[in-house]
């Protein structure tokens, strides 16, 4: 497996939970993908840790989806991985939202969780 294949196949793992999370409106789960000390930067004021991160997805109007996909990637360490994605989020009752996400995945005793999500649109 090259270190592109790998980097994907981690980002893609934490990832996938994610959008799964997000697209079920379950907050907590949510939160529960991100390291306990987590820097979060949705479209709203910027928040540190998980109590945070759930408190901006509970705020999300249900019918919230995500769809990503991973545009580069980088393997800052072993316990480390980089990702800049493209993200649309649908809604039911207004257009998609179309935003740029950098994440920084890092590997716990547990699994691999985010520690730092920034959220940009490019408008």
């Amino acid at each position: 497996m090259n270190s592109t294949t790998d980097t994907a196949s981690v980002l893609r793992g934490v990832l996938d939970r994610w959008k799964a999370a997000v697209d079920s409106h379950e907050p907590q789960k949510v939160a529960a993908l991100f390291t306990e000390d987590a820097i979060f930067q949705g479209l709203h004021p910027y928040s540190v840790g998980r109590q945070g991160i759930a408190d901006y997805y509970d705020s999300q109007p249900l019918g919230l989806t995500a769809a990503y996909r991973i545009v580069e990637t980088r393997r800052l360490a072993d316990d480390l991985v980089l990702g800049y994605l493209s993200v649309d989020f649908s809604f039911s009752d207004r257009p998609t939202l179309d935003v740029s996400l950098g994440v920084i995945v890092k590997r716990t005793a547990e699994d691999w969780h985010i520690s730092h999500y920034q959220v940009s649109r490019l408008d």
